[in-house]
């Protein structure tokens, strides 16, 4: 029997709050998961390999300065050229922590993501401003649902 199917989970934060988010993400898709490993790296660790070997990645990054943070960038300029003609259809999902707004860290994202052809399978989870225990759950549906759905074939 071979290894089971891998969900990555790619996130950066320098205060922990985006941090604090991926945690309930991981969490909640290894609550929803019993056949599927579970993968939660930093940015800057994740590589072209991860992203080769996963079923499905969520991202996760701070809005800075109106875009995704520089260590996101850096992985997905990494990954773009090795994955490119390998990935498409690739299902994914997004969560963006802000202080006071999000939108261009998401804009920025979907933008480079969408030149690799992923295929983005759940709402985005925009966080703006302190965060709350709503926040976290909604974090940890993220992640359920992902897995969920990589595991029985919906995505």
């Amino acid at each position: 029997m071979g290894s089971p199917p891998v969900m990555l989970v790619v996130t950066h934060s320098r205060s922990g709050s985006t941090k604090r988010l991926g945690d309930a993400v991981v969490s909640g898709a290894v609550e929803a998961a019993t056949g599927m490993e579970i993968r939660s790296l930093d940015a800057f660790e994740a590589g072209p390999d991860d992203v080769l070997a996963a079923r499905g990645v969520i991202l996760g990054t701070p809005a800075r300065f109106g875009y995704m943070s520089g260590a996101m960038k850096d992985f997905l300029e990494r990954v773009y050229h090795p994955c490119l003609e390998h990935t498409a259809g690739l299902a994914w999902a997004l969560f963006v922590k802000g202080d006071t707004d999000v939108a261009g860290g998401v804009s920025s994202v979907e933008r480079i993501v969408a030149g690799l052809s992923w295929r983005r399978r759940l709402p985005v989870l925009e966080v703006v401003g302190e965060i709350l225990p709503e926040h976290l759950e909604a974090a940890a549906e993220l992640g359920g649902a992902m897995a969920a759905g990589l595991e029985i074939g919906l995505f």
